[in-house]
């Protein structure tokens, strides 16, 4: 199984169009820009709207900072991961400065999405199948060891059916798609 590793600090950041913060794309899979995952880390520098996604699934989380009130909620680094439909567009209020936060959209026709906290060994087999981690570890999957470093994802397609478990701390994620 071959595996794809992506550091946000080795991808170019792109300004947002309303100047509110910058995002790093580590994955728009299978292509930008019809792709049906995308996967980034943003960097929140102001409160205001998020963008607004027709049949899209989002996934959201902070990594660092204080974090931000979204749909009447406060959410903090730490918090279990966020699942809402894309077309919402909810306002996002910064609590205490910028954030860090990690951004996962699947576009729901296109197949099915499953995510996981990454605290328990997960078999890998799907079409799509990858881990993203904030603080770093190893990703043991099968006899291979893959060290991650910090803000990196890791995936593969065509996962076979191999046990995976991450060594890690902070917060990551199993993520695996199949197709229609």
């Amino acid at each position: 199984m071959k595996w794809t590793i992506v550091n946000a600090e080795a991808v170019a950041p792109q300004p947002w169009r309303n100047g509110g913060g910058i995002t790093r794309e580590l994955l728009a899979w299978p292509q930008s820009p019809d792709w049906t995952l995308r996967i980034s880390v943003a960097d929140v520098e102001a409160d205001g709207p998020f963008s607004r996604f027709e049949g899209i699934q989002r996934w959201f989380a902070i990594l660092q900072g204080e974090g931000v009130r979204l749909f009447e909620r406060d959410v903090h680094a730490g918090d279990t991961l966020l699942a809402f439909d894309g077309a919402l567009a909810p306002d996002c209020t910064l609590l205490a400065g910028k954030v860090r936060d990690f951004n996962l959209m699947h576009r729901r026709q296109q197949g099915r999405m499953a995510v996981v906290e990454a605290g328990q060994p997960v078999q890998a087999s799907a079409d799509w199948f990858g881990l993203f981690t904030a603080e770093g570890g190893c990703l043991h999957a099968g006899t291979n060891q893959l060290h991650l470093p910090a803000m990196s994802l890791a995936w593969t397609v065509s996962a076979e059916a191999i046990n995976c478990h991450f060594e890690g701390s902070g917060s990551a994620w199993w993520m695996s798609w199949w197709g229609q």
